[in-house]
Parts: structure tokens; C-alpha cells; sequence
């Protein structure tokens, strides 16, 4: 088996936008309390993680074992929200990796990364892992990445990032034996992620609210 994911479609990820926009007021005086991340932290996957200034140094461990290798082939944004945004997208998917090397659906790592839909999909995710006695072993790519503005609030700033995954040399790995279940490479390996990032202003942090998965994506396909 090669590296699983929940698919959702592209109409999804544009109403989950919308809605946030619209939550942050998108520049007509909403309120942007109301975006999930920007309140205070909970250990729940499904509650709010904090928004509020934090040194890097309280930045949660998401160190990976020596036998998974993540690549990030990603050009440095010139902007520097949209930069620290997509740095803070790789340490989500590095958290969510994390989750499911420890074998912990409440792992805080992923919690400390997202907040909301995005952190469902990592507890989700993880939980696969777990329920079918498998962690991940190989190199996983990802690249093409791109980001864009997705609108403020007097408190609350948002940026939309994507990027594709090349999950064609990673694998499933039984936990127990330490087998490796190879697969043939196929156009499922070729994957899309949407995510919608989040920061309280004047927060070094970034968290990942929303995310969309589109399985056999072929425009990431080289």
C-alpha cells in the first residue's frame, strides 16, 4: 500500500474559503473572531488551537524516523506571510507524518499545526494508520507550491497555499514485522492539497484550518 488520503473535491475547498473569508469579516468589518485558531488551545482535534505569539523554541517536536524522508521542493514565497505560511503548511504535513510514525491520533503535534477541519483530517488520517498496524517508510515529495492572499481581518490573516505530493516511493510499513508494502507506482501516488492558513497578526505561527485532498491529480503529474 502506498500512502493513503481522504480525497475532497475542489468545490469543497472553495465553500470552506468562502466561509472563512466571510468569517474574517473579508474586508467589510466581520468579526475575526470567529476564525477557528484565533482563541485559545485545546487538546481536542476538533476544538481551536491558539493563535497567540509563541517562540519557536515552544514549537512541538516533529522529528520523522531515518527510514521516512520528507521533501519539500518549494521556492521560497518573496512575500513573508505568504513565506511563513507555507513553512508552517510543511510543518502540518511534517506533523501529521509525526502522528502517524508515533502511532498517536492525539499527537500535539498536528494539534499545535491546525485547528478545525484540518485537524480532523489529521486525527482521521493517523487513526487509519493505527486501526490497520501500519506507520510509513520511504521518501515522500512534495512540490509545485504555490500561495495567495485569502484575506484579513483587524486581528486575523489568511493565506491560501497549495502544493502537490509525489507519494510514489513511500509506503505502508507493518508495525509489527516491519514489513514494507511496496505497490507499483500509478496515478494514485499524484496528490493536491488546499489549505487555507491562519494567523492572529503579530503571531510568529501559522495554522492550517482548512484542507482539501484531490486523489489522481494530474496536473501534478511531471
Amino acid at each position: 500500500m502506498a500512502r493513503r488520503a481522504l480525497p475532497v473535491t475542489a468545490a469543497a475547498f472553495a465553500m470552506t474559503a468562502t466561509l472563512l473569508l466571510t468569517a474574517c469579516g473579508g474586508g467589510d468589518g466581520g468579526s475575526p473572531d470567529d476564525i477557528k485558531g484565533a482563541g485559545t488551545a485545546s487538546g481536542s482535534p476538533s476544538a481551536s488551537a491558539s493563535a497567540s505569539a509563541s517562540p519557536v523554541a515552544d514549537r512541538p517536536d516533529v522529528s520523522l524516523p531515518a527510514d521516512l524522508d520528507l521533501v519539500f521542493d518549494f521556492e521560497k514565497p518573496s512575500d513573508a506571510d505568504n513565506a511563513a505560511a507555507l513553512a508552517d503548511a510543511e510543518n502540518y504535513v511534517r506533523a501529521l507524518n509525526h502522528g502517524v510514525t508515533r502511532q498517536d491520533p492525539s499527537d500535539p503535534a498536528y494539534q499545535y499545526y491546525s485547528a478545525g477541519d484540518a485537524a480532523r483530517y489529521a486525527n482521521t488520517q493517523i487513526k487509519e494508520y493505527v486501526k490497520g498496524g501500519w506507520t510509513l517508510t520511504g521518501k515522500d515529495r512534495y512540490y509545485r507550491a504555490e500561495t495567495s492572499a485569502a484575506g484579513d481581518s483587524k486581528s486575523v490573516k489568511l493565506v491560501r497555499v497549495s502544493f502537490c505530493e509525489d507519494a510514489s516511493k513511500v509506503y505502508g510499513k507493518e508495525v509489527k514485522s516491519g514489513k514494507v508494502l511496496h505497490t507499483e507506482e500509478s496515478p494514485d501516488d499524484f496528490l493536491k492539497f488546499n489549505l487555507v492558513m491562519a494567523s492572529a497578526k503579530g503571531s510568529p505561527v501559522w495554522r492550517a484550518q482548512q484542507i482539501t485532498v484531490k486523489e489522481k491529480a494530474t496536473e501534478c503529474q511531471e
